[in-house]
């Protein structure tokens, strides 16, 4: 017999059982230890022993004690916090005698002062994009989070990248998948894909498949956007480049492979470029002796070249910005995942808006429980990244008051000791975002 087994029977023959025993009885402990080993008729009879009266019944009775009454709110705002916020919550904690990141601690109170539900050892599920190194190119920028940084995030990667109008993303392919930007790609059986994306698209390439991302000039800024990877380990810095590819090729071999003089490849970079102006042209400003750069930016309505191959069989390209949110009480949700954009079988995506009073613009407060006791509390806010381990290619996540509505209710009580009332508030069906409390 299992020990899952033989700890619900036990549980089972005590709730039969214990109303015989009286109010001062000491036999109960004992029965537990008995609970694989005899008969529900002998420890009936081991808890009646001793007394000839089944009338009075003890009181019921928590298994351990009832969790704190304490709301475990934050401790301080980061929008409005001034002078040094102290690690003291209630009467736990002490100030702080030694040197203290003022600006940092702010920001992260319930890391400052937890709340008392936290509790155990969990890693850190937080990355502040702000202290990513940032790699400068001539036309934009890029950083990156990965395991190095992030022990945790064993199983996803992600890199901020700004590209001014007209600028590139050379020419690369990953081992791993990935404001206006034109793609273009051509997968391993020769079929090539283009298209451009706006602000709240996707896109995604299978690893292995070479592609290259560029800045349109329907925005005068360019574009700045988040790249994805479902490896952990992934580097920005170790993509395979077009450039960094071809200057590491005897320039024979090259002549020989396009069987062409070898004077063709006498201006080819002599290392990668990674991010850089299509075109550049500069111009002198009337008024002042600057320079300014000028890129030519690709037509939004640029079409793939004529493939004999044919295009690839799907999309690389999903129109997010035009799926419908799902309006709740709190504000709004919308998912894609390989149900919806069916080439993006390694990255699902929810797009969570938060209606004003349901939450603090800007920031957010999350709850990681990694069983057995252990939990922790992280703040968050614009530009930080968070990690929890992930599931599948589907975007799913189990709501708890669902959970409670839809299971048999003596069951849930017997849990959590609600009341009937309570009880009758848990929502059947699945609220992504709550909403703050009517007062009405």
């Amino acid at each position: 017999m299992s020990r899952f087994l033989a700890s619900v029977l036990c549980a089972i023959l005590l709730s039969h059982t214990t109303t015989a025993a009286p109010a001062a009885s000491s036999l109960v402990p004992s029965a537990l230890s008995y609970s694989s080993a005899v008969s529900p008729s002998t420890v009936s009879s081991l808890l009646s022993a001793g007394s000839t009266s089944t009338a009075a019944a003890a009181a019921a009775s928590p298994t351990v004690p009832y969790a704190s009454n304490n709301p475990n709110g934050i401790m301080w705002n980061p929008d409005s916090a001034s002078g040094s916020p102290q690690p003291i919550r209630g009467n736990l904690g002490a100030s702080i005698l030694g040197p203290q990141n003022v600006a940092l601690d702010i920001q992260n109170p319930d890391i400052l002062a937890p709340p008392t539900t936290d509790a155990g050892t969990v890693g850190n599920a937080k990355w502040p994009m702000s202290l990513s190194s940032n790699r400068l190119q001539t036309g934009g920028w890029a950083r990156q989070q990965n395991v190095a940084l992030m022990p945790m995030a064993t199983a996803m990667a992600g890199v901020n990248m700004r590209l001014e109008a007209g600028a590139v993303r050379e020419l690369h392919w990953h081992q791993t998948a990935e404001g206006y930007t034109q793609i273009s790609s051509v997968d391993p059986e020769g079929r090539n894909y283009l298209a451009t994306v706006g602000p709240g698209d996707l896109w995604y390439f299978p690893a292995g498949v070479p592609h290259s991302l560029q800045a349109t000039a329907e925005s005068v800024n360019g574009t700045e956007f988040l790249l994805v990877f479902p490896d952990g380990s992934f580097s920005e810095d170790s993509t395979f480049m077009l450039t960094d590819w071809t200057a590491h090729i005897p320039k024979e071999v090259l002549a020989k492979n396009f069987q062409v003089d070898i004077s063709a490849f006498d201006n080819i970079p002599s290392t990668d470029l990674y991010i850089f102006p299509s075109s550049t042209s500069f111009r002198r400003s009337k008024t002042a002796a600057v320079l300014t750069r000028a890129q030519a930016a690709p037509s939004p309505d640029a079409t793939a070249v004529e493939d004999p191959q044919g295009q690839v069989p799907q999309p690389y390209t999903y129109s997010f910005s035009n799926v419908t949110a799902t309006p709740l009480s709190g504000g709004s949700v919308k998912i894609a995942d390989s149900t919806s954009f069916a080439i993006s079988t390694q990255i699902a995506v929810a797009e969570v808006t938060v209606a004003p009073g349901a939450m603090s613009e800007g920031q957010g407060r999350m709850t990681l429980f990694a069983s057995s006791g252990n939990a922790r509390t992280y703040n968050y806010e614009a530009g930080d990244v968070s990690y929890t381990p992930a599931t599948y290619d589907r975007f799913q996540d189990i709501s708890l008051a669902q959970w409670l509505a839809l299971t048999p209710p003596a069951l849930v009580q017997a849990h959590l000791q609600l009341s009937d009332e309570m009880m009758s508030h848990l929502n059947k069906t699945k609220q992504i975002v709550v909403g703050p409390a009517s007062t009405a």
